[in-house]
Formats: structure tokens, C-alpha cells, sequence
């Protein structure tokens, strides 16, 4: 087989391939570029089980970055089993056509329990006392051991928070050319995440978002120079496009004022209570599922989110349907936000009484997504001597709460999930080979997400239509 690298650049679209990115100009115009339409919710997990299996969450059930378990009634965000999507995923289409096939997955998600032969993903230790360890999980176990020996331990902080940053996807690259120097594998698959990272914090058309994406084409030109130099073919995909937002649209106040949300009171701020709730939302970016109690509950919800500024359309079970978006998971409505606004996932009325997660980096506690924790909150007056002294007590073995994000959502400034008005402000498609060696010349000069499975098989294959 041919050894292929696939490159997921997140946040880049075929509008930002050009004049300030010239390594990936140059792949595109060598090989072989276009537009990818974006699927809904435009988001990571959906995005990545779409690209792994041709399926659309209808059927891999990867309906959003997380989802409400209507058994144990648990919302549940970044989860990581690969057994959750349904469906073959490429690596174990490729085994199958050559057993002689060898994967390495570097920090894509579903990566947990993935049928590859190496593998590396972030996955923190969380001790008794609560605290919160970096580190990364990986097999064989003695991989992850192998590339921090060689590369330094991985950036844990400049992966995700406020202080999220380039050293992440350099760290990345730099294990992706070590892995594919040492262990030859046919299929190196890399995520650099951090062009993502300062398009949400100040809008894809920021001066700092384009020296990202002057960053980002440096580090693809590494990781496609080395991909050259073992004899690869290099594919670059990305998940969505981002667009400037202003407004962050409060869905759950509107349906607690309405009745139809209920809370727990705690002794340390409210708790979404699902068990007593009618209707309530999980909130994905600009997209919430909307998971409600019983046919009347779910009427009332649809006439609060129509009524509701900022919210574009709403989803019901045909709309799904239609959408690709039909699965057990989704919620019973589906909202989706006008353009320039995005969900937040907060249901407090008084801040006073915000759950004590709301103002930490906590990715699997907060029942949604929350984009302020790119940010240290700018309503403190010394955030970075507040952060150095939650980092003393944690040193002293103190319990201490690493309270450094803000609750003003009017911070952000890029988000996605919708499907982009303009597909040049989608995802896109690259590669180092023509068409022909790809899967073919793409219907309407646009590859569909579906169809990556299908046409890294056939890169692998040496396919020559």
C-alpha cells in the first residue's frame, strides 16, 4: 500500500489557501484541492466520525460534541471510546483490504480503544482530592513513553484553556514526523488544533487568526516535507469553517423563564437538574439539541426557540431527517443559530448562583460547550497572580478551585456548528496527488465529507482512477 499522512487541520477553509498560506497553496495546486461542504453540527466529534466512517450522525450517532443519555440521564461532552461511532472507520476498511496495513492516530478523537497500532490522545488523571493531572493516554502504552522521551512531555495547557497556543500543534507535528521516521506506519493520521483556538477567541478575520494560519502552513510544510521524504502521499482535511460572531444567545434562560428548565440548589451554585426538567438544552457551539420530556413539553420548547433572537431555524423529527441528523442521541428538537450568534450553555439566572465549574476549565462537568474557557476572565484585576497562587496551594497538596474564566459570554468572537452560507467558508479538501489517485474528480468540484473514507482508501490502494 501507499503510506498516506492526513493532516486534520482544524478551523481552515479553502478561502484562507492561498497568498498567506504557501506550502498548502502550493500542495493544492500541484495536486489536487477543493471545497468540502460541511455537515451538521458542523463540529469536531461529528465532523471526525463523518470523515473516518462516509457516514453521516444519522448513522455513526456522533450527533455533536456531546449528547444527554436518555437511560442514565447524564450529559456527557468529549468523550473518547471509539466503540460510540458506529460503522467501519478507515483504518479498519484498510486492514481489511491489506492486512500488512499499520495505522498511527496522534491525538484524533474516537482514539480511545481504536483498532490502530499506535495511538495518542490527551487524557488527564483525576485523583480522589479532585485534583487534575495532565496527561496523555496511549497504545501501546509504551508509545505515548517513547514520544515524551524524545519530544518532552506534552503541552497539556497549551492545548486547551487560556493559555491554549502553537506549542500544542508544534508538539503534535513534531510526533507525527517522529512516528513516521521510526515506525513507517501506512497511515500517520495528526490533528493540529490551534489555528482553532484564536479564530474562536477574535474572529477568523482577526490579524492574530491570520498569523495562526501563517503558523499552521509552516507546520503542515514540516509534517508534508517529511510525509515526501518517506515516499507518502499527504492529505489535509479540516472539520468546519469558523465565521465572526457578536451575540452568544442564552437558549436555556428562555426555557427556564418559560417554565420548562428546573434547577437544583447547592451548596455550591445551581445544578442543571435533567430528572425535573420539561425541556433544556445542550449547547454545541451554534448549535443546541434540545432534549425535552413528553410531546406537549417539546411544543412549548419549539414555540420558545422560534420566538427567540438569534436562533435561525429549528429541527424537528423530518427536519432531522433531512439534515442527517436522525438518531436517537440528537435531541427532540434541534436548534440552530442565525449567522453572527452562537450558544451558550448557561441556565443560572443570577451569576451569584453559577455552578462553582462555571468559572473553571472543566470540559466534561459543564452540561455544553463553553468557548470563555479560551480566555482568562478579564474582569479580574490580577488574573495571572490568581493563577499563580492556585498553583502554590496545588503544590502545598491544598484543595483549591482554579476559578480564572469569566461568565460574559459578548468575549467570543468566532464560532461554527452552522452550515456556512458560502462553502469557501467550509472545510476543505487537500491533497498532494491528483484527482485520479484520490477517488476521482469530485461531483460539482466539491468533495463531500462522505466521501474522504472512500478516497484515502484509494490513495492507500494506489488506485490510479
Amino acid at each position: 500500500m501507499r503510506p498516506v499522512v492526513l493532516i486534520d487541520a482544524v478551523g481552515l477553509t479553502p478561502r484562507q489557501v492561498g497568498k498567506d498560506t504557501p506550502a498548502m497553496f502550493a500542495l493544492a495546486q500541484e495536486g489536487a484541492s477543493a471545497p468540502m461542504p460541511a455537515i451538521l453540527p458542523a463540529v469536531t466529534c461529528s465532523a471526525q466520525a463523518t470523515l473516518l466512517t462516509g457516514k453521516l450522525p444519522t448513522e455513526h450517532g456522533a450527533v455533536g460534541n456531546g449528547w444527554f443519555d436518555r437511560e442514565t440521564f447524564d450529559i456527557a461532552l468529549w468523550r473518547q471510546s471509539n466503540a460510540l461511532v458506529r460503522g467501519k472507520k478507515l483504518y479498519e476498511l484498510a486492514k481489511e483490504r491489506d492486512p500488512s496495513f499499520t495505522c498511527a492516530k496522534i491525538f484524533w478523537w474516537w482514539n480511545m480503544g481504536a483498532a490502530v497500532d499506535w495511538s495518542i490522545t490527551p487524557r488527564p488523571y483525576y485523583p480522589a482530592d479532585g485534583r487534575k493531572i495532565p496527561a496523555v493516554y496511549g497504545s501501546p502504552s509504551a508509545y505515548p513513553q517513547w514520544l515524551e522521551a524524545r519530544l518532552g512531555a506534552f503541552p497539556f495547557f497549551d492545548f486547551w484553556g487560556p493559555k491554549s497556543s502553537l506549542a500544542s500543534s508544534r508538539w503534535l507535528a513534531e510526533a507525527a514526523i517522529a512516528t513516521l521516521e521510526h515506525y513507517r506506519p501506512t497511515l500517520t493520521m495528526v490533528y493540529l488544533p490551534h489555528l482553532d483556538y484564536d479564530h474562536q477567541r477574535f474572529g477568523p478575520n482577526d490579524p492574530r487568526s491570520k498569523r495562526a494560519l501563517f503558523e499552521l502552513d509552516a507546520l503542515v510544510h514540516k509534517v508534508a516535507s517529511a510525509a515526501e521524504k518517506a515516499g507518502a502521499a499527504t492529505v489535509i482535511v479540516s472539520e468546519y469553517g469558523l465565521e465572526d460572531v457578536t451575540t452568544p444567545v442564552h437558549v436555556n434562560h428562555a426555557l427556564r423563564a418559560e417554565g420548562l428548565l428546573a434547577v437544583r440548589e447547592t451548596p455550591d451554585g445551581e445544578l442543571l437538574d435533567p430528572f425535573a426538567s420539561k425541556a433544556f438544552a445542550v449547547a454545541d457551539h451554534q448549535v443546541a439539541h434540545v432534549y425535552t420530556k413528553d410531546p406537549q413539553s417539546t411544543a412549548a420548547a419549539r414555540t420558545v426557540l422560534e420566538k427567540l433572537a438569534g436562533v435561525e431555524r429549528v429541527l424537528g423529527t423530518e427536519e432531522k431527517r433531512a439534515a442527517g441528523l436522525d438518531h436517537p442521541r440528537a435531541g427532540d428538537l434541534v436548534a440552530v443559530a442565525q449567522r453572527g450568534n452562537w450558544f451558550t450553555y448557561y441556565y443560572w439566572l443570577d451569576d451569584e448562583r453559577a455552578p462553582d465549574f462555571a468559572r473553571t476549565v472543566d470540559i466534561h462537568r459543564k452540561p455544553g460547550y463553553d468557548p470563555c474557557e479560551l480566555f482568562l476572565d478579564p474582569h479580574l484585576a490580577r488574573p495571572t497572580l490568581r493563577v499563580a497562587r492556585r498553583l502554590a496551594q496545588k503544590k502545598l497538596g491544598m484543595r483549591y478551585l482554579m476559578d480564572v474564566i469569566g461568565l460574559d459570554a459578548r468575549i467570543v468572537r468566532g464560532s461554527h456548528g452552522r452550515v456556512p452560507d458560502d462553502p469557501q467558508d467550509g472545510p476543505v479538501f487537500l491533497c498532494s496527488k491528483s484527482w485520479k489517485h484520490c477517488g476521482g474528480e469530485p461531483e460539482r468540484s466539491r468533495v463531500a465529507m462522505t466521501s474522504v473514507c472512500e478516497r484515502v482508501l484509494a490513495l492507500l490502494a494506489g488506485d490510479p482512477r
